[in-house]
């Protein structure tokens, strides 16, 4: 079963809260002023119709004579009010069917045993009810307008300053230490969204002191094994020949090799390095360096283009690629390019599903493991230096085969402009593919 989460933003949120309490507010007073003015209008109908009586039982008395269309024992009369009437007592009654305008009767007894009474409308009364019923929707209208506007208004401020927090916090996660979250909400107001924008800003400065600690930790770390396992190199090529020099020559140059890897991951983490840019045909420079790491990769030029970008670190990041699919993949492996974006697939099994969702992780071992059986330093040096050149490195499996086998694809998208000082990368809107 799919559930469909609908997203709906704070100001309107905020608008259709104050709005329902307005309606809310509105409806129960309109209630209580109608009911006030119409139990006011009932009670002073009443207190006219017991005048138009008594006016009319005066005159009946002294001429005998009915006016104002008073009757004698009227057929029609309520039993309710006859039978107080028959008390001796005077008496009104209201035959209100909540359709019409109410009838009014009055009655009072008179000599003979008879009963005098008087009945009537008073339309114009509660015409002046409709007005006031009237006037009462449009305030509680604009009220409810009213709330709403000032729910929007109120909200899109707070929408705006988290607007601001959350941009902030997405530059911090892309590596801009320098923002801070505090500078974009600041304003004369002073809520919980400051509160929330200081303890975020407290939390990033701590974890990026503790990341730099643990660089320049893994730096030094591997710069003072440098020395001595360029001298353990130096050492094993003065053993005599055989195969335990070779065992000894290989194992010290892989340790060679981690402790190079280790260092420049150190100097990409550091946000230290720039790209020294030089305009480079994009496919020409890709079949060049693919020949010259295995002749036997098959190279396809669909589109060329001239990019501006560095050729070291390019070259790195093909080799690493490469490399990576050599090793954990299956043949034939194909490079492609296609105007600034370049291919690497193989055929094997694919990349494990840990590697699409998080992306590539130093030191992450296992056999399944396609980021490196092993340190997995080559696609993070990859990605590292993807981001100095201000260009994307994405990962995903290819679509089944026939054989049942997926393959992974690496695809290197290239920007348009030139990367940043801080080495940053302009927006690329990655096509669907």
């Amino acid at each position: 079963m799919v559930r469909l989460a609908l997203r709906t933003g704070l100001r309107w949120k905020l608008s259709a809260a104050i709005a329902l309490v307005g309606a809310l507010v509105a409806i129960a007073l309109s209630l209580v002023v109608h009911n006030a003015a119409r139990g006011s209008m009932l009670d002073n109908s009443r207190d006219v119709q017991t005048e138009r009586l008594n006016f009319t039982q005066k005159i009946y008395e002294s001429t005998h004579q009915l006016r104002f269309g008073a009757k004698l024992d009227d057929p029609a009369l309520p039993k309710e009010l006859r039978d107080e009437v028959t008390k001796g007592k005077r008496a009104t009654y209201l035959e209100d069917t909540g359709q019409t305008t109410p009838k009014v009767w009055a009655a009072a007894p008179v000599a003979g045993g008879r009963v005098l009474s008087i009945q009537g409308y008073f339309p114009d009364r509660f015409a002046v009810l409709d007005d006031l019923d009237q006037a009462l929707l449009i305030g509680s209208t604009a009220v409810v307008v009213g709330g709403c506007a000032l729910g929007v208004l109120i909200g899109g401020r707070l929408s705006q300053r988290l607007r601001k927090a959350a941009a902030a916090a997405g530059k911090l996660a892309d590596g801009d230490t320098s923002v801070r979250i505090r500078d974009e909400v600041g304003g004369r107001i002073r809520d919980e969204t400051d509160d929330l924008a200081w303890a975020v800003d407290a939390m990033s400065d701590a974890l990026q002191k503790r990341i730099e600690a643990e660089r320049r930790v893994t730096a030094d770390i591997a710069h003072e094994l440098r020395t001595p396992v360029t001298g353990l190199l130096t050492a094993a090529e003065l053993l005599p020949p055989g195969r335990p020099s070779e065992l000894v020559r290989d194992r010290a140059q892989a340790m060679r090799t981690l402790v190079e890897d280790v260092l420049e991951v150190a100097r990409l983490d550091g946000y230290a390095e720039r790209a020294e840019l030089q305009d480079v045909p994009l496919g020409e420079f890709v079949t060049r360096r693919v020949r010259a790491l295995n002749a036997d990769i098959k190279v396809e030029i669909l589109r060329d283009a001239e990019v501006s970008t560095d050729p070291r670190r390019l070259e790195r990041i093909l080799g690493n690629l490469i490399a990576n699919a050599a090793r954990h993949g299956k043949p034939p492996i194909e490079v492609t390019v296609e105007g600034r974006v370049v291919r690497v697939r193989d055929h094997g099994t694919g990349f494990p599903e840990a590697l699409l969702r998080e992306g590539p992780s130093r030191f992450r071992t296992g056999s399944s493991d396609r980021a490196g059986r092993g340190h997995g330093l080559g696609l993070t040096i990859a990605a590292g230096q993807a981001r100095v050149l201000g260009a994307r490195l994405t990962f995903r499996n290819a679509d089944e085969l026939t054989d049942g086998s997926t393959g992974a694809v690496s695809v290197l998208w290239l920007p348009e402009n030139a990367p940043t000082n801080t080495g940053s990368f302009p927006v690329i809107q990655l096509p669907d593919r």
